[in-house]
């Protein structure tokens, strides 16, 4: 399955490896430092020009991606559950 990150973009739900709240999360030094790296490494997709909500890490083919989205993660964990949900039955 497929879930929409904003704009045209879409992931495979297989490859989400979370999904975080930019103003919860960047509190930490850690999250900071971490979005930093992978901004330096040419790793963060940026889907949209609104004001920034989430950002969702993704792994394919051992490649980490980390989208920021204008979709608040709240919005983004419904659909990937309902996404899961529908899998299921």
């Amino acid at each position: 399955m497929y879930l929409h990150l904003g704009e045209n973009t879409v992931v495979t739900t297989k490859s989400i490896l979370g999904i975080f709240d930019l103003d919860t999360t960047t509190i930490s030094k850690n999250t900071r430092d971490y979005l930093t790296k992978a901004e330096k490494a040419g790793n963060v997709i940026n889907v949209s020009t609104e004001l920034p909500k989430s950002f969702i890490v993704c792994s394919e083919n051992n490649k980490t991606t980390v989208y920021i989205s204008q979709i608040s993660s709240r919005t983004l964990l419904k659909r990937n559950n309902g996404l899961r949900k529908d899998m299921l039955k």
